[in-house]
């Protein structure tokens, strides 16, 4: 089985107040983005991993980081982002091979996915067409007015937090976006894509640990868990 993984990094990450895009931000001595691509090498069914990045920094990105950082530079290809998360995809989805059987979708700014589900999703996606990384929601949920009060507090037993990755056959997906642009229909996630055709898709449970790094709040947690993943 061939697998590819397009890592979605095309956001410029506002809500970080840099300067940069925050899969660029460095922890543990090299960026974000590193630590990412780090999770999906050594996993014998992936044999591609593409990185959509921001228009400004796809040019620079092969000598600023992979060569800096030493990484094969035949495994790893590179798209710019579309103005969505939908189009930076589509962009990414063109340069996977047409014989590969799987392509996983990866948000740039989630450094802490566990290999074994990297390797769950490929093959529960090879199974059934499609996969998504998720977990049961803890907190209480409110339903919010526009005025700011309460409408109603919503059963949380069936709620669960979507994350990536998120897996597909290969031809399912781009039969999804297809699909979506016809429809001028724009997903918040991927796996939406796949529902709005009318298919089923898969929920593998993830861990808390996955989070998705978004906030200079969230920079403090990421260091904490890297110091104990890689201690």
């Amino acid at each position: 089985m061939k697998a590819a993984v397009i890592i979605a990094a095309g956001g410029i990450g506002k809500r970080m107040g840099k300067d940069k895009p925050k899969q660029y931000l460095e922890f543990l001595g090299k960026p974000m983005i590193c630590h990412v691509m780090d999770r999906f090498l050594g996993i014998d069914e992936i044999k591609k991993v593409i990185v959509v990045l921001p228009v400004d920094f796809a040019p620079s990105f092969r000598d600023d980081v992979l060569k800096a950082y030493d990484y094969d530079l035949s495994f790893i290809e590179i798209a710019t982002g579309g103005e969505k998360r939908q189009d930076s995809v589509r962009n990414g989805l063109k340069l996977v091979p047409a014989d590969f059987d799987v392509v996983l979708v990866h948000d740039g700014c989630r450094p802490f996915i566990a290999k074994e589900l990297i390797e769950k999703s490929i093959q529960v996606a090879h199974e059934f067409g499609a996969a998504v990384i998720a977990a049961p929601i803890k907190e209480t949920v409110k339903k919010v007015s526009s005025d700011g009060s309460v409408d109603e507090t919503v059963d949380r037993s069936h709620l669960w937090g979507a994350q990536t990755p998120q897996a597909f056959r290969l031809q399912a997906l781009k039969r999804a976006i297809k699909s979506a642009y016809e429809d001028n229909f724009y997903g918040t996630d991927d796996a939406m894509l796949i529902e709005h055709i009318g298919e089923k898709v898969k929920v593998i449970e993830g861990d808390y640990l996955n989070i998705k790094i978004t906030t200079p709040e969230d920079m403090i947690t990421a260091e904490a868990i890297a110091k104990s993943w890689y201690k």
